[in-house]
């Protein structure tokens, strides 16, 4: 159906040889053409009644080279697994009606990202948006009639007008100067932006039409939720003076439907989101923290009285900020964390004074996405270090009891030899626990020495888990060891473990890579003559900086990095990387050149690949072109700069994204020694 032509291998003949006192079985890997054969399964929601699951199953259109998507359906035990939405689009965000008989959704079939519904018993569709903006994930109303989305309104007011001079009827005229009066004129992914605001509006869910405004000013709107009876939206935003100088300060508002007005329901310096009013209506969970000058925060989980009365701290101290916030029958509310390399659900009891947080599912997964019913019935995707993501269902009654209803890459990954990975807590030099994980090459031979790729996370703020890696798993079927692992500041923790790098970014991080890269070691596999490392954005950052202050590695990839900080807090896509700074650049230059790995560029001898995406707007090309010249005027190791056009920081073509791979390989293979080649040939 979706024209993946996929190679079927023969099936492995064992020989006998007489020579040797071994046979030998050959077996099928993940190799570079099941890149584009693989699907992908995210955005589960479960009929209200619990009967059926729609969910988003993404693939590659070759022909286009562009990723896509359609909407499937299947009943709640597996057993009727149907195509809702055709075509090469991207149909995504899939929410039922409250009577379960209708499903909204997004789709750019008509030309632009627009919100249809279509009704599930005759598979009709209608588009209700024609917008000249795109439209967020639709809410529908408690009784059906409406639909909620955020969308972006342009403000057209000239901060400096004026009046060119007439010009001849049907002149061929230059594009018109573009005015900025704020401290943010682009977003990564969309390209210059014009100044707007995005502001919550409502849809009649029947004959679509013109859009109801319901938010207003200047200001910023997200996480728009309906109170059970529909009379209420509850958003978060910062509608205060000067909202783009204030860090985070948002809160709480409730949008009367009948009158408009905004009442701000909290009112303390710090964040305040994601509103979830319960099914009686009376109580709000929210999440949010105080502000208290942390470059990342680790939100806690909050509740208070639908007047914004009666304010409680429900859960704080959490390993990272909860997600996927859900109510439950009996005011028990269910949320998704991760921690420690892991993610699960969660439950508190909102009506017993002190409860604390339950671990409602447990496992050596991810769990995203969750969805769940009034029946008790409940869907997520799970995803692990050797299973690509799946839908599973499971009841309150038995959360670990998960029922695989739909595998998508079942297909792909059958007679498919994938490789094992073990955990590693290691101990830094200041006495911090650190935790990793090793993956073995898949034909792993405990008398082999392999080699290894030490590959970094970004952010810096993001928590490497044990969810399935394509590339990783690709690396180690091409003879490699991968080991990843999350160094101070990453989230899953807690917040002091995400403070390590504080004003110190980078610093101390890099003694947790190099302790757990000796770790590595200590395990007999891994070959010392032949290390790698690599990674893209804050992992970008780190292999940069980790060339200028050791040469233990053969050869490196920086991807999408950050070369100098002075530079980079006035031209990234957001004017928040000053606060990881105590002062101003221009007040003290050498904060910024302490941490830059330009500063250390003098030292690299490391061969570095140094790769980012032309139109990247979050750690702009210049910053990667900057070090690539300094190592090519230096020239004390050897250096390639790989321009991606028309990408931005999130690659978005698959031959761009699977170019990636392999340029890191055929890069890494440049520098491996032959003895290591001879011993552990990579796949052609």
């Amino acid at each position: 159906m979706f024209n993946r032509c996929r190679t079927r291998l023969a099936a492995a003949v064992i020989l006998g040889i007489a020579s040797s006192s071994q046979a030998q079985t050959a077996s099928k890997l993940i190799d570079k053409e099941t890149f584009f054969q693989m699907e992908s399964i995210s955005n589960p929601v479960i009929a209200p009644d619990g009967s059926q699951i729609v969910f988003t199953r993404g693939f590659v259109d070759a022909k286009k080279d562009q990723n896509a998507s359609s909407l499937w359906i299947v009943d709640g035990r597996g057993e009727r697994l149907r195509q809702l939405t055709e075509g090469t689009y991207r149909d995504s965000s899939a929410a039922f009606s409250p009577d379960g008989k209708r499903i909204a959704f997004l789709s750019n079939r008509s030309g632009s990202t627009q919100i249809h519904v279509m009704w599930l018993d005759t598979r009709e569709m209608a588009q209700l948006t024609r917008l000249d903006s795109e439209p967020s994930a639709p809410l529908w109303s408690p009784d059906g009639s409406k639909i909620a989305f955020t969308v972006r309104v342009l403000d057209e007011t000239s901060p400096l007008p004026i009046k060119l001079p007439k010009t001849p009827k049907g002149a061929e005229l230059a594009k018109s100067a573009v005015l900025v009066d704020r401290t943010v004129w682009g977003a990564d992914g969309t390209g210059p932006t014009t100044k707007g605001f995005t502001h919550v509006f409502l849809v009649d869910a029947n004959t679509g039409g013109t859009s109801r405004q319901v938010t207003s000013g200047d200001y910023n709107h997200n996480a728009p939720s309906f109170s059970p009876d529909g009379k209420t939206l509850y958003v978060s935003g910062i509608r205060k003076p000067d909202a783009e100088y204030l860090k985070g300060d948002s809160e709480i508002y409730a949008i009367s439907l009948d009158t408009l007005e905004a009442k701000a329901l909290t009112d303390r310096k710090g964040e305040d989101s994601s509103p979830e009013a319960s099914p009686d209506g009376k109580w709000i969970a929210y999440l949010g923290h105080d502000e208290k000058g942390y470059t990342n925060d680790v939100d806690s989980l909050h509740l208070m009285s639908n007047t914004g009365e009666n304010k409680r701290i429900l859960a704080t101290g959490l390993p990272s900020s909860p997600g996927d916030l859900t109510w439950g029958s009996d005011g028990v509310l269910y949320y998704s964390m991760e921690e420690k390399g892991e993610k699960n659900i969660y439950s508190i009891a909102t009506r017993t004074p002190g409860a604390s947080p339950q671990k409602f599912t447990t496992g050596t997964h991810v769990l995203n996405g969750l969805a769940m019913a009034r029946s008790g019935m409940n869907a997520a995707i799970r995803t692990s270090a050797k299973e690509p993501g799946v839908l599973v269902s499971f009841t309150l009654l038995r959360p670990n009891d998960l029922r695989v209803l739909v595998d998508v890459n079942k297909d792909v990954l059958e007679g498919v030899k994938l490789a094992d990975s073990e955990e590693l807590w290691v101990t830094s030099p200041d006495g911090l626990k650190v935790q990793g994980w090793l993956m073995k090459p898949a034909n792993f031979d405990p008398s082999k020495k392999y080699p290894m790729v030490l590959w970094i996370h970004g952010g810096p703020w993001s928590m490497y888990s044990v969810a399935w890696n394509w590339a990783f798993q690709n690396f180690a079927a091409n003879g490699y060891a991968v080991l990843w692992m999350n160094p101070r500041g990453s989230t899953g923790y807690g917040q002091d473990f995400v403070n390590g790098i504080q004003n110190a970014y980078p610093g101390k991080d890099y003694d947790d890579l190099m302790a757990t890269v000796d770790a590595a070691l200590a395990k007999g596999f891994v070959d010392k003559d032949n290390l790698f490392v690599c990674g893209g954005s804050g992992g970008g950052v780190l292999t940069a900086w980790i060339v200028g202050h050791t040469n233990r590695f053969r050869a490196a990839g920086s991807m999408r990095p950050v070369i100098n900080w002075h530079s980079f807090v006035g031209n990234t896509d957001s004017a928040s990387w000053y606060d990881q700074f105590k002062k101003y650049p221009w007040e003290d230059p050498m904060e910024y050149a302490r941490t830059s790995p330009l500063t250390y560029v003098g030292n690299v001898t490391t061969p570095t690949l140094v790769m980012t995406g032309e139109a990247d707007l979050r750690t702009p090309i210049p910053q990667s072109e900057e070090f690539y010249r300094a190592l090519k005027m230096l020239r004390k190791a050897d250096t390639l700069l790989v321009r991606m056009p028309e990408e931005f920081h999130g690659w978005r073509r698959p031959t761009h994204q699977i170019a990636q791979q392999l340029y890191l390989q055929a890069w890494f293979e440049k520098y491996r020694t032959k003895a290591s080649k001879d011993a552990v040939p990579a796949q052609p």
